[in-house]
Formats: C-alpha cells, structure tokens, sequence
C-alpha cells in the first residue's frame, strides 16, 4: 500500500532553501528503497517554513529507511538547519 509522507521543517531563519538542498542531496545519495520522490512547498504564511510530501512504497519501507538512515547519522546535517521540532504525517488514501 503507498502512502504520502507531508513533512513540515521549519528552517533556521532565512536558510529554508539550503535545508531543501541539503535534503534532496541526501535522497539522491541514498536513495531509500520504496521512496518514489517527494515534491516540495513553501508556505505562504511562513517564509522559513518547508512543506515535504514524500510517495513511499509502504509504511513499513519508511520505517526502514528512517531507522537506517538514523543509525547512519545520515540527518545531522540536516538537522542542523531545523529551528526546532518537525512534524511528519503519513497518509493513505481511503478505501
């Protein structure tokens, strides 16, 4: 079943468009199994605001790739550019 990752990253003041780039550096390094691209949005109301929504071949391959990716540090950098916590939401459609 595929479902859609929407993750909100709030950057660091004014660095919104190097948080993108650092995370679309990192898909295209590590490619994550099951993940079918992600697509992009910047919010009107929020300048510093990165709206990420991610297709993914299950929940099961994003958990997987998620704790690989962690186990490696893979996200530090990424991290990095975050002013505090993000929030990540997994959707399917309905039957």
């Amino acid at each position: 079943m595929t479902v859609k990752v929407i993750v909100e990253l709030k950057a660091s003041p004014g660095r919104r468009d190097e948080l993108r780039a650092r995370i679309e550096e990192l898909a295209m390094r590590d490619r994550p199994g099951g993940y079918h691209g992600s697509t992009y949005y910047e919010s009107l109301d929020d300048p510093d605001l990165l709206i990420d929504i991610a297709d993914s071949e299950s929940p099961e391959a994003r958990t997987a790739h998620l704790a690989k990716a962690m186990a490696a540090g893979a996200y530090g950098p990424v991290l990095e550019l975050v002013a505090g916590p993000f929030r990540a939401t997994v959707i399917r459609p309905l039957p």
